[in-house]
């Protein structure tokens, strides 16, 4: 794979999808239909995955493309692929809350090593470079011309004084009580992958998910913590998190800035 062409084109057409969103979102009316797990898609989720889902299949032909629109991929797997969700936090968008984003990332031999999540509700850009490193993008964000970038790392954490980040749509008592067990000092609510980018830029030090997800609900975000310095671990076992599993589902898990002493799951 061609890392460089790989960071530009991921890049690329995050920020076009992110301009075909805005436009749907900022219309007065758009149509909301369920899928047949009950969840919400809309036409600014279709429009966004058939832009990204061609434009992978012309950059990279031969390269496998899982997308959560598309539900014939799910069926397809292979060691090296491409996986998008190309509007993650639909309930957010529906809701006109801006926490929600354009999600594409690279898989190798089970880990996510390249991705980018752009929240364009919020001006917010995440990436990882051709070498693997995690950095924000500022303004203006002009697909074909890259601008001042920062590289992102994740904080050393207190222990006795952590920032914890956790969904804003879909907290439960579970996650609560697992949260209640760490000495936290700020806490945030967070919707989509944005949550993962907020440990990656060191303004949180651990985010549980004791939920359902899907592969490309993470893998972009997951692979931003990683080059980032973060740790994506399972919640059962705190093993490894892997990627290509049967069916692209996740167990829940754990992401964190390393020296987060993690309490056990019982």
């Amino acid at each position: 794979m061609d890392h460089d062409r790989l960071a530009l084109t991921l890049r690329r057409l995050a920020l076009e999808a992110g301009a075909t969103i805005m436009q749907i979102y900022e219309a007065r009316d758009f149509e909301v239909r369920a899928k047949a797990d009950a969840s919400p898609v809309t036409e600014a989720d279709e429009a966004a995955d058939a832009l990204i889902a061609a434009g992978l299949a012309a950059a990279f032909p031969g390269v496998l493309v899982v997308t959560e629109e598309q539900a014939a991929t799910h069926a397809e797997h292979a060691d090296t692929f491409l996986i998008v969700d190309p509007l993650d936090g639909t309930k957010e968008f529906v809701q006109r809350r801006g926490d929600f984003t354009v999600n594409i990332a690279y898989v190798e031999g089970g880990v996510p090593i390249r991705g980018v999540v752009y929240a364009p509700a919020r001006g917010r850009l995440f990436y990882t470079d051709a070498a693997g490193r995690s950095v924000e993008e500022a303004g203006p964000h002009d697909p074909d011309t890259p601008g001042e970038i920062r590289p992102l790392f994740v904080a050393k954490p207190d222990n006795a004084a952590l920032r914890v980040v956790a969904s804003k749509s879909h907290r439960d008592q579970a996650t609560d009580d697992y949260i209640a067990r760490y000495d936290v000092a700020e806490f945030a609510s967070a919707g989509s992958s944005l949550k993962f980018c907020l440990v990656a830029s060191g303004e949180a030090d651990l985010y549980p998910r004791l939920g359902r997800t899907m592969e490309w609900d993470t893998a972009a975000a997951d692979a931003v913590l990683r080059g980032a310095g973060g740790r994506m671990l399972r919640f059962d076992d705190h093993g490894p998190f892997t990627y290509g599993k049967p069916g692209y589902e996740n167990p829940f898990f754990i992401a964190c800035a390393p020296g987060v002493e993690l309490q056990p799951a019982g």
